[in-house]
């Protein structure tokens, strides 16, 4: 099994820990309802206690997410970054406070799970690497400062993979982009409509005084100045300008791309100025697989129904719903290397591990020849009940 070769490869993991580990991502897979501390055990044969229990251990998920990329095989080119909203309950559990919710666009009470995942840009697939809980702000430690923490605590491994990150607008300040840098990453996002920026001064200098950096104040209704580019996107045409540009917010020059579609238009800017505005395109709009990583984990992986309060159990729990997530598109992409090439469903991956799991109890319950019901084709049509792609 999938799960097992991946766990088995791992080291500094004692063996109970391991075998709590691979109960708890396979009944992850054959769980169809929340994915609480009463739904696994309902759906296993260990009692909630231990799966309260075994949350509360430290584990080092950043291993086990290395493990899994490796195995896929997936060519990686950026890293991701994003924060997500947790709707929480009660008022004891660590961390709640007010965060941003892209649903409801406004602030609400509850938990964020800051999150990083490396880019398969080639495949438009994000893999999680490691999941922090965004703590509530405090005196001297602003949540931008939380989120840099993060980046850096993982920089050592991200770098094996990749130096190019991607980012959404909210990253774009002075402060994150400095130590971003400093981290040794090309960093990309996006800035406002109405971004002030200044053209680098490249005319003649005085003889004499301070030489002149800057030209006039970049006008987006007049880019004769950028280099010009188009890009085919779905069979559409995009145009994209670049050039390289002072930025006062950033206090450094930038690589900025334009992006015009119709009557719309992108800022996107990164920091090696030496990008093309094509590839500064090409790698952010890969970003937006880290949503669909989100997306999945909330939907099949139970992100959102963590039951526990503590810091230490809310961070297991995110980052085992993420992984799952990770071992679904891996197994996806292991099909793909055959020749396989089919829509990646982590529902329909899950409806299969049911129908065998089910399949499994009613053999073992009922007593019946498993010879004539494991025979290749009606085992594959019965664990392919229900599934949307298989």
């Amino acid at each position: 099994m999938f799960i097992n070769q991946i766990l088995d490869g791992l080291k500094n993991i004692h063996k109970p820990q391991l075998k709590f580990l691979t109960v708890l991502l396979t009944t992850i897979f054959v769980c169809g309802s929340r994915i609480n501390f009463s739904s696994l055990a309902r759906h296993s044969a260990l009692n909630e206690k231990t799966y309260r229990r075994n949350f509360r251990q430290v584990f080092n998920f950043i291993e086990l997410n290395q493990a899994i990329i490796n195995q896929s095989k997936c060519r990686i080119e950026a890293f991701a970054m994003d924060a997500s909203f947790i709707k929480k309950s009660g008022k004891k559990t660590f961390g709640l406070d007010k965060f941003w919710n892209g649903c409801a666009g406004k602030s609400e009470k509850g938990l964020e799970a800051s999150i990083i995942s490396l880019v398969d840009v080639q495949e438009n697939a994000s893999f999680v690497l490691t999941v922090d809980q965004t703590e509530p702000n405090s005196e001297g430690n602003t949540r931008t400062d939380k989120y840099a923490e993060q980046l850096e605590k993982a920089a050592d491994t991200i770098s094996k993979y990749t130096r190019i990150g991607v980012f959404d607008g909210f990253y774009a300040k002075q402060k994150f982009v400095e130590r971003t840098v400093v981290c040794g990453f090309t960093m990309i996002s996006r800035l406002r409509q109405d971004a002030n920026l200044r053209h680098l001064y490249l005319g003649e200098q005085k003889p004499k005084g301070r030489r002149r950096k800057f030209a006039d104040k970049v006008d987006f209704n007049d880019l004769s100045k950028f280099e010009q580019s188009t890009a085919v996107i779905d069979q559409k045409e995009i145009k994209l300008y670049g050039a390289a540009v002072w930025s006062p917010s950033l206090k450094r020059k930038i690589k900025l791309a334009v992006v015009k579609f119709k009557n719309k238009s992108v800022n996107l800017f990164s920091t090696d100025l030496e990008m093309t505005a094509e590839d500064t395109f090409r790698y952010y709009r890969s970003r937006f697989s880290i949503e669909f990583l989100i997306r999945d984990a909330k939907q099949s992986g139970g992100l959102s129904d963590c039951q526990a309060r503590d810091n230490k159990a809310l961070e297991f729990h995110w980052n085992a719903a993420l992984t799952s997530v990770n071992l679904a598109r891996a197994m996806a992409h292991e099909k793909r290397i055959k020749g396989e090439k089919k829509p990646f469903s982590m529902k329909s991956l899950k409806q299969q591990f049911y129908n065998e799991h089910l399949l499994k109890l009613f053999i073992c319950k009922s007593g019946l020849e498993q010879s004539l019901i494991k025979y290749e084709e009606t085992l594959a049509s019965l664990r392919n009940y229900a599934v949307i792609f298989s």
